[in-house]
C-alpha cells in the first residue's frame, strides 16, 4: 500500500506547491462551469446600490405562461487587459455572464422584477489587472406550461434603452403557442413589427413588452 501512495501523494505536494499549477487547475473548473451555465470565477457584488425594476407585460396572449424567467446579461469591457490569453490563439477569451432576475406576476400579463446594473464585481481575475463589468441587457424566457418540447418564447433588450426608460415591444405568433409543430423547443424571438410576418397572421399575432425603472436599493 505504501509504495503505491507515494507518488499520488508527491503529485499532490507538487500541485500545492505549483501555484501555476493550482490556478490552471482553477480556470479549467471555472471554464467546465460556464459550460455548464454557471458564472466560472466571475463573483457577485456583495453590496450593489444601482436597481432598476423590470417589468413586463403581455397583450392578447393565446393562454397562459406558468414559465416566466428573466435574466440580465454582464459583460467584461477590458478583457484585452484583464482576462486570461487562450494559448491557441493569443487573445483574450471573452468574459459574460448572465444572472437571473426574478419576475414576480402582480397582474394579469404583468411581471416585475429587481436588476442591479452593478451586480457583478470588479476584481482581479487572472491576475493581469482588474476585470471592469458593465450590464449589456436584459431579457426573458416564457413557457406555457414548463413541459419539454414547449416554445420558448425569447426577449431581449440592450441596456442603454432599457435604462433610459424605453420600453421594448415584440410581436409573436399564436401559432406556435404552446409549441410548434415538428419543431420541438422551438425559439421564437419575436418581431419588432406585425409586417414580419405573413399576412394571414398578423391578426394572429400577441405582444411582449419590456420596460424598466430607477429605484431606490
Amino acid at each position: 500500500m505504501r509504495p503505491k501512495m507515494l507518488p499520488c501523494l508527491a503529485l499532490l505536494l507538487l500541485t500545492a506547491c505549483n501555484p501555476e499549477s493550482a490556478m490552471n487547475q482553477e480556470r479549467a473548473a471555472a471554464e467546465a462551469d460556464v459550460a455548464q451555465g454557471g458564472r466560472g470565477l466571475a463573483k457577485l457584488n456583495p453590496s450593489p446600490r444601482k436597481a432598476y425594476e423590470l417589468v413586463l407585460r403581455l397583450k392578447d396572449a393565446p393562454g397562459d405562461f406558468a414559465v416566466v424567467e428573466g435574466v440580465a446579461q454582464y459583460d467584461v469591457i477590458n478583457e484585452d487587459q484583464c482576462g486570461h490569453i487562450e494559448p491557441a490563439t493569443g487573445t483574450a477569451a471573452r468574459i459574460t455572464s448572465q444572472e437571473p432576475v426574478q419576475l414576480r406576476k402582480v397582474a394579469d400579463g404583468e411581471y416585475r422584477g429587481t436588476l442591479y446594473v452593478d451586480r457583478m464585481l470588479d476584481e482581479d481575475y487572472y491576475g493581469r489587472g482588474v476585470c471592469r463589468w458593465e450590464f449589456s441587457g436584459a431579457g426573458a424566457m416564457l413557457k406555457a406550461t414548463g413541459a419539454e418540447g414547449e416554445t420558448r418564447f425569447l426577449t431581449f433588450v440592450d441596456a442603454k434603452p432599457l435604462t433610459d426608460g424605453s420600453a421594448h415591444t415584440l410581436y409573436y405568433p399564436d401559432l406556435v403557442y404552446p409549441r410548434a409543430d415538428r419543431v420541438p423547443n422551438f425559439p421564437a424571438s419575436g418581431e419588432p413589427d406585425r409586417s414580419g410576418y405573413a399576412a394571414d397572421l398578423q391578426d394572429k399575432l400577441f405582444t411582449i413588452s419590456l420596460s424598466a425603472s430607477e429605484v431606490a436599493p
